[in-house]
């Protein structure tokens, strides 16, 4: 039996693996599994997203997201932008999908700095660029040299450097393609905000939410200050950085994550395995012909 539980999916009939994945790796961690997050518990209905007098048209996941209860008081998702601007409809997601043969979704590591959301983000995407499904990292590091080079680290900062990787991670998701992302992303209504972004169906159902992944790298920060592979919990302890998660800035682990997994208590193999036993069991990788036991 796998460590989920039989409301969240039936057993997979196998294990997928790729070239990376050693023969045997899968590691199973009752204790360290939860099922998948639901969203019920504080009203939107308090936070209108209208403007009167403005010919503003919400998009349809946003007019759904109006009646959405979610677990967290989030910022109001939409704007307040010009009123000459129209949502214009194009294919619905599973026409997209089923033209590409494969399900667009949205895999989204959290955890402290040094806890291997990176490293573990990469093998999966290779494993999945294998099995021949369209796959694209989004690191936290690397969209500062762009996207966010104009964002620092204050609690305002972060939460607009999470809500931008969050909209775009659903551009990716929504073309179809297998969006993971490698952001420490400290606070839970940040990631609660980018979880509402994805999953909200639109008012119609003609759209059905796409599939938000959260994998928690769970570590001790004592285990992450050992590895210190870029010497930034040295420099945070020594005030050369300020804010610093962990340290000088809080981390909210999340409270009921899709997948938890120690890093410190199993191999990079070992990770990825696990991760695509839980999409395949989900049935989130059976669209087409590409899922294969290799």
């Amino acid at each position: 039996m796998h460590p989920l539980t039989e409301s969240v999916y039936q057993p997979p009939p196998r294990i997928v693996r790729a070239p990376i994945v050693h023969p045997g790796a899968l590691r199973s961690k009752p204790d360290q599994m939860k099922p998948g997050i639901s969203l019920p518990s504080q009203s939107f209905e308090d936070q209108p997203h209208r403007f009167e007098g403005s010919t503003l048209r919400d998009p349809p996941r946003l007019q759904m997201l109006h009646r959405t209860e979610l677990t967290f008081p989030l910022p109001r998702l939409t704007p307040e932008v010009p009123g000459n601007i129209t949502w214009h409809p194009s294919l619905t997601r599973p026409e997209r999908n089923a033209l590409r043969k494969q399900r667009g979704l949205t895999i989204w590591f959290t955890g402290l700095s040094a806890s291997g959301k990176s490293t573990i983000a990469t093998a999966l995407e290779q494993h999945l660029l294998h099995l021949g499904f369209a796959a694209y990292r989004l690191d936290g590091d690397n969209v500062r040299f762009g996207l966010n080079k104009d964002l620092g680290f204050s609690e305002k900062d972060r939460a607009e450097n999470i809500r931008r990787i969050a909209e775009v991670a659903k551009l990716f998701a929504d073309s179809s393609a297998i969006a993971l992302t490698s952001f420490i992303s400290p606070y839970r209504a940040d990631r609660a905000l980018a979880r509402a972004l994805h999953v909200t169906p639109t008012a119609d159902l003609a759209d059905p939410g796409i599939p938000f992944i959260e994998v928690y790298i769970d570590i001790p920060l004592s285990v992450a200050e050992a590895r210190d592979p870029k010497g930034l919990y040295a420099k945070a302890r020594n005030g050369e950085i300020k804010e610093f998660t962990g340290i000088s800035a809080p981390y909210e682990g999340p409270e009921n994550p899709e997948l938890r997994i120690r890093s410190d208590q199993c191999t990079v193999e070992e990770a990825v395995t696990e991760i695509v036993e839980y999409l395949e069991g989900r049935g989130l990788l059976g669209l087409g012909e590409k899922v294969k036991q290799v």
